[in-house]
């Protein structure tokens, strides 16, 4: 096992398959997806996960789904990714979907799509298990680098 909290090595996903190596400094689509998650934490978004979908999708490179647990903070939290994304990354969502209904709100920045769900959503949805073919991410190592 490698030493996740030493800044000179790379985070490993959560895979049964071959892990990959992942550096977020080499990874600008990663260095996305992190900063999402940062955004996501300020707005007390619950039950984090990211989701490496690069090898099993043409869709992203990654998927972060959080939950909001009232259209207020789903709508919170989704403006906040937007303009955290923007003040740092210079990135702007290409599309953006839900926002009106504020139960499952989709940001689609062509490289990461961000889900922000209601528990309701994600629960019929599921997205971790429709896309468990995936590599599961283990962001909290890469967060505190």
């Amino acid at each position: 096992m490698q030493n996740l909290f030493n800044p000179t090595t790379s985070a490993v996903t959560q895979s049964s398959s071959a892990p990959a190596i992942l550096n977020p400094e080499q990874d600008s689509s990663l260095q996305l997806a992190l900063a999402a998650i940062r955004a996501a934490e300020e707005r007390k978004a619950g039950d984090i996960a990211l989701l490496r979908v690069t090898e099993v999708s043409l869709l992203a490179d990654y998927f972060v789904i959080v939950t909001g647990y009232s259209k207020v903070q789903v709508r919170a939290i989704a403006n906040s990714v937007a303009d955290k994304l923007e003040e740092e990354m210079r990135r702007a969502p290409l599309h953006t979907e839900g926002m009106a209904e504020a139960t499952w709100v989709l940001q689609d920045y062509g490289d990461v799509i961000v889900h922000t769900l209601m528990p309701n959503e994600r629960d019929f949805y599921d997205l971790e298990a429709f896309w468990g073919h995936a590599e599961r991410v283990n962001y909290e190592a890469l967060l505190q680098r």
